[in-house]
């Protein structure tokens, strides 16, 4: 059985007091699939939503640094959702076309190294420890 997003007509209270948070948090009408997937399980959807306010809140790292390591997460992980969900938010925060692609090549890059110190087991330099 496949799940259907869940609207805000067809949501309990709880799930629709978690939209109406979203909603006003981040300004928008309507909240994305991600949210109506969630709302399956009405306490996945409440501590995510809790704890993803939370870290993506502003602090010690800037909003669009935030979004752009969420980015580069998402591509390593093969999430395509949330791909262009934080690639919209970190072009919204100023994310120029330089920046994406930069961004892109430092994913490639570290990929790639990770990979390579994996599949070698190298062993941490004392000068890292």
């Amino acid at each position: 059985m496949t799940l259907k997003p869940i609207e805000h007509a067809d949501a309990a209270p709880e799930v629709r007091a978690v939209y109406d948070d979203i909603k006003a948090a981040r300004n928008v009408p309507d909240v994305n699939n991600f949210w109506k997937m969630a709302a399956h399980h009405p306490p996945t959807l409440k501590r995510t939503w809790e704890s993803l306010r939370e870290v993506m809140a502003p602090g010690a790292l800037d909003p669009l640094v935030k979004e752009m390591i969420f980015v580069a997460v998402s591509v390593t992980n093969g999430c395509d959702y949330c791909i262009r969900s934080h690639e919209a938010a970190a072009r919204r925060a100023g994310m120029t076309d330089a920046q994406f692609g930069e961004l892109m090549a430092v994913i490639g890059m570290a990929n790639e190294t990770n990979r390579l110190a994996k599949g070698y087991q190298v062993e941490i330099d004392e000068a890292l420890k």
